[in-house]
């Protein structure tokens, strides 16, 4: 079923995309089809490929594509301002739902196997912005809430084909996680409460709080965990941890990043680890990329850890269904 549901979804995407008739998509228009005509079987491999494809323009020398100089080093995208052709281009993704669902596995440690997944967003766009931009634009012409929302839907429809022991992360910012709709989407998505982790992105302003604790509050009570960044500046995350008294604290990429050699960076990771014992939460790293920083987190005890190193985002469920199947094929008889 889960396999159907993602074809179905790349095909709705391949068709609005090929319906198009601007221009300054042609480009795009000429490479998808010619992966459509490679994989006419397969739309939702036609369409990683698209993804793949036009996330490489932003970090790679001119293939070919209309716009981009082989000798100019690309730069990150400036801030969005308010225009029309902002709005216009986040409401035509509202309105065609062009965007999918990847899973990243979140791996138990130092046991290593399979307990959960982070929903990753990732946008059938023609510039190959990255996620985030495509958030911060949203945001800037006042339909952030509504393109978080849209994503969230989608990540729960696919997260119907993931293995009901794993736990579903879902990545929102904390005025989305107050927005009334949400309730309304968790209750009525097929997954039971207590898979469901949310992860607050973004730090929340103190006179929030109270806010979004009493929102949270009813979900938590059936089960919902929630997920706050433990490496804030100064001691905005310790007061935000204390504050909302989560079940997750994680550590990001920027704090992960050399851990192995930083006495600094592992000693705030032993103190917001006796924060989370204190509050019964869990520690878990994020952005794990060696086999230093995995063997820096273990010694730290650490409950969980996710990173390229340890598996990377992929869209399709067989990958889903294969990190826990290695497993049970590998695990020995009554373990």
């Amino acid at each position: 079923m889960g396999g159907i549901t993602v074809r179905w979804q790349a095909q709705e995407i391949i068709d609005e995309l090929l319906s198009e008739s601007e221009p300054d998509s042609q480009w795009t228009r000429t490479q998808l089809r010619e992966l459509v005509a490679a994989h006419p079987d397969s739309p939702e491999q036609a369409l990683l490929e698209h993804l793949t494809a036009t996330t490489a323009l932003t970090n790679a020398p001119d293939n070919g594509a209309p716009g981009i100089q082989a000798d100019q080093p690309l730069q990150a995208p400036a801030p969005v301002p308010f225009t029309r052709r902002s709005r216009n281009r986040i409401e035509a993704v509202l309105g065609d739902k062009m965007l999918m669902t990847a899973f990243q596995p979140v791996r138990r440690i130092p046991a290593g196997h399979v307990i959960g997944v982070e929903a990753l967003t990732r946008f059938v766009s023609d510039d190959g912005a990255s996620a985030d931009h495509w958030f911060s634009e949203a945001q800037s012409v006042g339909l952030g809430t509504d393109l978080e929302i849209a994503a969230l839907h989608r990540a729960l429809t696919a997260a119907q084909a993931v293995p009901e022991h794993l736990f579903i992360a879902l990545n929102l910012t904390p005025a989305t996680c107050m927005d009334p709709r949400i309730q309304g989407l968790l209750e009525h998505s097929q997954l039971a409460m207590d898979r469901i982790v949310i992860e607050l992105n973004g730090n929340v302003p103190a006179d929030q709080y109270a806010s979004l604790t009493a929102a949270l509050a009813p979900l938590r009570g059936r089960g919902l965990r929630i997920a706050v960044d433990g490496a804030g500046a100064g001691f905005t995350s310790m007061d935000q941890v204390l504050a909302l008294h989560p079940d997750i604290i994680k550590l990001g990429r920027k704090f992960i990043d050399g851990i192995e050699n930083s006495e600094w960076q592992r000693l705030r990771a032993a103190a917001m680890g006796e924060l989370a014992r204190h509050i019964g939460a869990v520690l878990a790293a994020q952005g794990v990329e060696t086999q230093e920083e995995l063997a820096a987190v273990t010694d730290l005890e650490m409950a969980a850890a996710q990173g390229y190193l340890l598996g990377r985002p992929t869209v399709h469920p067989l990958d889903w269904n294969a990190w826990t199947q290695s497993e049970s094929e590998a695990a020995p008889s009554g373990s």
